[in-house]
């Protein structure tokens, strides 16, 4: 496997050190042989030189350029929120350095689609942070599949219902009004179901195939901010599988849920997405098996780990700009027409 970086270590330039640079990503790079992170930056440059005096980074930025620029940089890494993620990709791109992208890959399948265009041209290696193809309870989760213990596959069913400020991501909120990017279209794409629903669904895409056809219906009920709120569909799989989901984010807390029924000719299992990570295995013959697992304390560091091996061509990564991509269109087609009309 040829290396996609001309050097022995990947030095990591970071766009956007916000939260999730805190634990999630950020400090993996660091963690990881042959990876470091040389340069941060964010628009607030106070707030970038704290985030590199605390995390022992030596060089930080309050402009964009200026990092993908450095020339001791030779990977970014874009952790802003969606609206940037298409323009950054193109000058990372242009300045020749391999680009790892927070998910959702950008806010729409067009937006992806020159993000892939300009690394394609610049022939740079562009990978996104799906990195629940890489978390042990979904590799567990995957190798059942393979190996047939529920039989043959006949469907998919996703419930997720969260409250107005949904536990699994950073909000905060005036009265009961959440106060978030993710919840406005012109930013985050499509709010907390292109946040959380892409996680699902690309996952589904990992150990599925692709989705060939899909229909859906999205509305805002509860007219607390643009984006849907709520967004009911179905799809089918290239491979016959037959799917459905239904996602609620303005619920009461006695109807929270989250889960992912997987089901076959001889069982299924049952997992919730967000939640504690353990699988419950119900198969035809009565036996019920549940497989609980440690998450690690980074949670990207397993997919990052791979990013790194790829870039270094020691190793494969699973999430790609070509992988992304199918996600960003399922949803626009589950949701079109909510912001197609």
């Amino acid at each position: 496997m040829n290396k996609k970086i001309n050097d022995d270590t990947v030095r990591w330039g970071i766009l956007g050190v916000g939260d999730v640079c805190e634990v999630k990503s950020a400090p993996a790079m660091q963690k990881i042989e042959h990876s470091e992170v040389v340069a941060v930056m964010r628009r607030n440059g106070e707030k970038a030189e704290d985030y590199a005096s605390r995390h022992g980074i030596d060089t930080w930025y309050d402009d964009a350029d200026a990092l993908i620029n450095d020339p001791n940089v030779n990977a970014i890494y874009i952790a802003t929120p969606p609206n940037a993620h298409c323009n950054l990709t193109l000058k990372a791109a242009k300045a020749g350095k391999p680009v790892y992208v927070e998910k959702p890959m950008a806010r729409t399948t067009e937006e992806c689609q020159k993000m892939i265009d300009g690394c394609t041209a610049a022939d740079v290696p562009l990978y996104i942070a799906y990195y629940r193809r890489r978390l042990p309870n979904f590799e567990k989760l995957k190798a059942l599949l393979e190996e047939g213990v529920i039989g043959a596959i006949r469907m998919v069913k996703i419930e997720m219902f969260k409250t107005i400020a949904p536990d699994i991501v950073a909000t905060s909120s005036t009265g009961n009004i959440p106060v978030n990017w993710r919840t406005d279209p012109e930013v985050a794409g499509g709010g907390y179901f292109f946040d959380l629903a892409a996680h699902q669904l690309d996952y589904l895409d990992y150990v599925f195939g692709p989705i060939k056809s899909v229909s859906g219906h999205a509305s805002n009920q509860a007219g607390l901010y643009k984006a849907a709120d709520i967004i009911s569909s179905s799809f089918v799989f290239e491979s016959g599988v037959l799917g459905a989901g239904t996602w609620c984010f303005t619920v009461d807390s006695v109807s929270e849920k989250d889960e992912m029924i997987i089901i076959g000719s001889k069982g299924q299992i049952r997992l919730p997405f967000f939640g504690a990570p353990n699988l419950h295995l119900e198969k035809s013959d009565g036996s019920v098996q549940t497989f609980d697992f440690e998450m690690p304390y980074h949670i990207q560091q397993p997919l990052i780990q791979t990013v790194v091996d790829d870039l270094l061509g020691t190793g494969s990564c699973p999430s790609t700009g070509e992988t992304a991509i199918r996600t960003n269109w399922v949803m626009e087609e589950m949701t079109k027409n909510y912001y197609r009309t």
